[in-house]
Formats: structure tokens, sequence, C-alpha cells
């Protein structure tokens, strides 16, 4: 018999992640049957998709209450389909509104759980920690201070394997070429830029991208001497960007391309989330915005106990990048933070020496997405 592992990723980031562990799974257990929650990447790598993270993702909490009745639908359909299924192993990629419940249901039912990318516990609502340790079988972490903190402050030894972003960054920067890059202008015709380029990156929600994008572009004004460039988020209509393009004609898009686009740029603005992680490897100076629903980010700083919002300043633990978050995301705030990159060279080279640190800090040696397999693997070869 196969073996069977099921994996529910729920963001961009969890299929990217999932599809390189789906990869590495393959390599080692080709006959792996693979069923997953996730995104095109994942269905790409070889698993069956059951269910798209955009038909998923809700931001924030007051969105999430608002969506209430299909998170509730999804749940009782992803109960029914592993129990059809019957995984070796239930693999959770991130995502734990969901899958904390989805795991806690499925230890109940007797199935193996492993968790792939650890709820930012350490951030918020640490108490989860009773539960998990006592529902999941293998965690495996991927931020270099997370097996400290389960140990000291909970006595749960979890297993860390590196980053896995470290070892696709090194592969898309030997790989990419610039000059494959498709520049779109929202009119639909094609034109490369004439100056250097500043990447724009407004997230993979449409929710995100149309509360930020318009405030992105909004300093474009102030840079005459380059071009600007939005990533498109897969699974997102063109027409729902060039709706906001529209009195901005010289801005380009690029579709599917966003890490060929990072290398191309001087420098980019970046979403909170794993991308802020994605441009500091590939060395591209950034600026880090967010901004939420006024309910949900008042909600946020009451129960959020974190001193930066990026993966960068948070592995750091210092402010290696410009953070302009809620209420400081003003035209003038970015406009200001992107000329300290553009027009001061010894802040950019303070950036990049950073960057530097940073991956040494993430560097295990190993490939992180082999051995989270490895462990998969001897989990579900595991008896009970």
């Amino acid at each position: 018999m196969p073996t069977r592992f099921y994996i529910i990723a729920g963001e961009a980031s969890g299929d990217l992640h999932g599809s390189n562990l789906i990869k590495a799974l393959r390599q080692t257990n080709p006959d792996a049957v693979i069923r997953c929650w996730g995104g095109d990447l994942m269905e790409a790598a070889g698993a069956t998709l059951v269910k798209h993270y955009r038909d998923l993702a809700f931001m924030g909490f007051w969105e999430v209450i608002k969506n209430l009745p299909t998170i509730i639908r999804n749940l009782r359909f992803c109960k029914q389909d592993i129990l059809g299924f019957q995984p070796d192993v239930l693999v959770c990629i991130d995502y734990p509104g969901f899958n904390l419940r989805i795991a806690e249901w499925a230890h109940e039912k007797g199935f193996k759980i492993a968790y792939y990318i650890s709820p930012q516990v350490w951030a918020w609502k640490e108490k989860r920690v009773i539960t998990m340790k006592r529902i999941i079988d293998r965690m495996i972490c991927i931020l270099p201070f997370e097996p400290d903190y389960f140990l000291q402050k909970w006595n749960w030894k979890v297993d860390y394997v590196g980053h896995p972003l470290l070892s696709v960054m090194n592969r898309i920067q030997q790989q990419a070429s610039p000059t494959s890059i498709h520049w779109m202008l929202p009119d639909g015709s094609t034109a490369p830029p004439q100056q250097p380029v500043i990447a724009l990156l407004p997230g993979s929600r449409q929710q995100e991208i149309a509360t930020l994008l318009p405030i992105m572009l909004s300093v474009t004004q102030h840079f005459k001497a380059y071009d600007f460039a939005v990533a498109m988020a897969p699974g997102i209509s063109p027409s729902f960007y060039q709706a906001l393009l529209k009195p901005y004609p010289n801005v380009r898009c690029v579709h599917n391309q966003t890490h060929t686009l990072l290398l191309a740029s001087t420098a980019a603005v970046v979403t909170s989330g794993t991308a802020t992680l994605e441009t500091a490897l590939l060395n591209v100076p950034e600026v880090v915005v967010y901004k939420g629903s006024p309910i949900s980010y008042f909600i946020a700083k009451r129960l959020i106990d974190i001193r930066y919002i990026s993966l960068v300043n948070l592995i750091s633990n210092k402010e290696v990048v410009k953070e302009l978050i809620q209420d400081q995301l003003t035209t003038h705030q970015l406009e200001s933070s992107l000329k300290q990159i553009l027009n001061n060279p010894q802040h950019l080279q303070e950036m990049k020496k950073h960057y530097t640190e940073l991956r040494a800090m993430l560097n295990t040696g190993e490939d992180a997405s082999e051995k989270a397999a490895n462990i998969l693997i001897n989990l579900a070869k595991a008896t009970n």
C-alpha cells in the first residue's frame, strides 16, 4: 500500500512551502498518494487539489466573523474528506485558525498529525501550545528561535529544519532571467521598462490588494526617474488590477513572475508576509507595509505582543527594514522611506549587511523541505 498524505495549506505562502514539501516527498517516496488543500503550485507538484486557498483566505478578525458560515462549511467538508481518504499522516501547514481545529478533531479520530510551520504562538494566544502539545505528533519549525522557545517555555522538543525559502531563493537566483519578464501595461500592451524598476507587491488576497495597492501607487508621481511594476498574485483576475491601475497608465504588471521581477528591481514595497523574507533573501532593498480594517487592527493591537510585523525584522530581532503599519502608511511616509533606500548609500549598505546575517541565521546546511519530508515519512512508518 502506498503511503498517503493529506496536506492542508490555506494561503499563497503555504502553497509554495507545500509544493516544495510534495516534491521532496516524491523524491524519497515516488508512489505516495497526496491529497491537499492549497493552490496551483501544490497541484503542479503532484498532489490532488481538493480546495484552492483563494476560497479560504479571510484576512483579519472582523473578516473571519463575517465569513463564519463559509468557514464552518469548509471545516465540515474537510473532516468528511479526510475520513474518506484515510491518510497515514495529516500535514497542517501554518493557517492555524483552520488547521488547529482540524488537527484536534483528527487526533480524536486517531490520525497521525504533523504540523509544518508553527502558528505564531510566541506572538499571541500562547495557551494554544497546551492543546498543540497534546494533539500534534511532530511539530516542524522553520524559524531559528522557535526550538528554544518551545523547549524552555513549554518543555516541548520540536523539530527545526531551517527555512525552506532559503533553498528556493538560492535556486531562483541561479535560474531566473530578468530578460524573460513579460511586462504588461494596464491597457494590455507590452512595454519593457526604460528606467530602473521599483517593484510593488500588494499581497495575495483581493481584500488587501484593494487596500494597499492604491497607497503604493500614490508614490509613483514622486519618483520620475524610476518605472514601477506590480506583481500580480496568482488566482486574481488581471481585470481586478486593471481597474486599480487605470489612473496609472505607465505602471507595468507582471504575472506569475514575482521573484524574477524582484531580481530585476532596484527596490520594492512589500506587503507584510512571506514576501518580505523572499525579498530580503533575494537581496532587494524593501519597505514593508500593512493596513487592515480599523476593527481588526484595534483587536490585533490588544492581542499581539511583538515588536515587529515583518519576518525579516522578527527573525533578526531588530529593525532591518522599515515597517509602515496602519496609520503610518501614508503617501508621504512611504515616499520618505523609499528615498532613504534609494538616496542613502550608507543606509543601503547597512540593510544589505543585515541581509547577509539573516541568511546565515537561516542556513542549517541542509534543504529544509527534504528534512521535513523525511520526518513525515518516518512518522508514517512509525507504529502507534
